[in-house]
């Protein structure tokens, strides 16, 4: 895969349309050309935009959330190095808000000018830190029109997370009970209200200043792990446990791409595949229950419920700060240090 890719034609961000064609050939964004601390970020406004594909769509930018994901990749040694580190330099971001700029010949659902959200693979290597961004077709669904680009922005990265782990994996029912490992964290949150709109009892551990928020989005009981003991709080069986955190007896977040880290991809996948079998087997076996991995990935079907919950006011998550992208820095670094629990939003104008 080539970074940044597609021919040269002008230096402007203006553009027009023959066709289907965007005659957008370089814009800004935010280039990660090496990892480290937020100072190695570098808004550029000459990079390249890519020629679109035929399922591709060109998005104008206008609001990108933070994910926790940016800033482990970003960071030294820098999460998903054996992925990444080839392909550097990056453009950090996966979900984006904005409007259709451009589709290519094969997109039927989308037309220029409708305002869209949705979130790219993990693994894509040109994000969405950019005043136009490119996803694919089934990544991108109309954006309710009740809801800003910002808010819109801090959601489908998250949910999509969510909705996979329930719906896809777990495959909640109606009356089913279900624990949700680490509710504050966006992806938690967005679980609660996924399960809850779905009718689940759902149960919940966080912190102290999420306790408040995790039974407002319609969790039955919130345990602050902070002070309380998880064991004795939470009573029963669960059809269902989400954990978002991870500990010594599941496996930290993304252990697979760790892994692939420190022994390379060649030894570290077939690792973690190794270790996901145990896993399974040894639960199964010993305890009955059916145990998986999952991850985000682009799922038409996630974004219409997504979508649907968002317009019934069933499913948001807050955004607790904004900035513009030039201070794409500040807001790493204020996410490297915890002084902003929530999401943070970059906007492009």
């Amino acid at each position: 895969m080539r970074f940044p890719g597609g021919p040269i034609m002008a230096r402007s961000c203006h553009y027009r349309f023959v066709g289907i064609r965007s005659l957008v050939t370089r814009c800004r964004a935010v280039v990660l050309p090496r990892f480290g601390a937020p100072e190695v970020l570098q808004l550029r406004d000459d990079v390249d935009v890519p020629q679109l594909e035929s399922r591709d769509v060109l998005v104008r930018t206008r609001a990108v959330s933070v994910n926790p994901l940016d800033n482990r990749v970003r960071c030294v040694p820098g999460y998903g190095r054996s992925i990444f580190e080839p392909l550097l330099p990056l453009i950090l971001g996966r979900d984006v808000s904005g409007e259709v700029a451009a589709v290519g010949p094969r997109v039927r659902s989308l037309a220029v000018g409708q305002q869209v959200f949705g979130a790219l693979h993990p693994t894509a290597v040109r994000g969405t830190y950019s005043d136009y961004a490119v996803l694919s077709e089934e990544e991108l669904i109309p954006k309710p029109d009740l809801i800003s680009h910002v808010d819109a922005s801090a959601i489908p990265f998250a949910a999509l997370t969510a909705w996979r782990a329930l719906k896809g994996t777990a495959r909640i029912a109606e009356g089913q009970r279900v624990l949700v490992i680490g509710g504050g964290g966006a992806v938690g949150f967005a679980a609660i209200q996924i399960a809850a709109a779905n009718s689940c009892h759902v149960v919940t551990t966080c912190g102290g200043q999420s306790t408040a928020r995790a039974l407002a989005a319609g969790a039955e009981q919130a345990v602050d792990y902070t002070v309380e003991d998880i064991e004795l709080a939470i009573k029963g069986k669960f059809d269902a446990v989400l954990d978002t955190i991870g500990a010594s007896e599941t496996e930290r977040i993304g252990e697979a791409a760790s892994l692939s880290d420190r022994y390379g991809i060649a030894v570290g996948l077939p690792m973690a595949t190794a270790i996901l079998l145990k896993k399974q087997f040894q639960y199964r076996y010993s305890h009955g229950i059916e145990y998986w991995w999952t991850y985000m990935r682009a799922d038409p079907d996630g974004l219409h419920e997504i979508r649907s919950l968002c317009e019934c006011g069933k499913l948001s998550i807050p955004v607790d700060k904004t900035f513009p992208i030039s201070q794409v820095k500040e807001a790493h670094e204020a996410k490297d240090k915890r002084l902003i629990p929530g999401k943070v939003v970059l906007e492009l104008d």
